[in-house]
């Protein structure tokens, strides 16, 4: 990983903004906790294993999480631009990393450390609650996820997906995204060329 020194945070700070509703008076204390990076193609952010001690934001390109189970890799999420990226358990508590985290493609991280995270309780005079919010999201996130699993059909699920993030499709294998809707490549395939007939 190539560490760069940060000269603006614009997105990070307007995602911020957005997203946690932090005022601008904290703004430019918070992002300058964050350091700007880049993760080459192939690169792994994270490997199942070891402590994650960094949440990262990504600028642009696209990260895949997955993990090894039974001779076979399974792709829990692919992360593209405007999403934070951890191992949520490893950096929350302290434990082994569960996932592995890998670029596929050359990415723009703004990172922040486990030690500056720790310093937002003092920049932030509510980050407490924050924090909360933002781990809510993530576990509505989930819930959304395991729903859409368990009540849509394959081709419903491709359906979604695609109509959310078709930029996707063309820029990551596709066998990634099969695993993610928790289809065979064969069935994703059937699927995607029916759609493109």
């Amino acid at each position: 990983m190539i560490f760069l020194k940060i000269k603006k945070l614009t997105e990070l700070q307007q995602y911020i903004t957005s997203y946690f509703g932090i005022t601008n008076q904290h703004i430019g204390k918070i992002t300058s906790l964050f350091t700007e990076s880049e993760l080459k193609k192939g690169e792994y952010f994270i490997k199942s294993g070891q402590y994650c001690e960094k949440l990262s934001f990504v600028r642009s390109g696209f990260i895949r999480v997955f993990a090894n189970a039974k001779g076979k890799e399974i792709t829990q999420w692919i992360s593209t631009q405007g999403y934070f990226i951890t191992d949520l358990y490893s950096f929350t508590f302290k434990q082994r990393a569960r996932w592995n985290i890998q670029a596929l493609t050359d990415c723009t991280l703004y990172t922040i450390n486990k030690e500056n995270y720790a310093l937002l309780n003092n920049v932030v005079p509510n980050w407490a609650e924050i924090e909360k919010q933002f781990i809510a999201s993530c576990f509505i996130q989930l819930e959304d996820r395991v729903f859409n699993h368990l009540s849509l059909s394959s081709k419903e699920r491709y359906d979604k997906f695609f109509e959310d993030n078709k930029e996707i499709f063309n820029q990551v294998p596709l066998q990634y995204i099969a695993s993610m809707l928790g289809m065979s490549p064969e069935t994703f395939s059937r699927i995607r060329n029916k759609r493109n007939s």
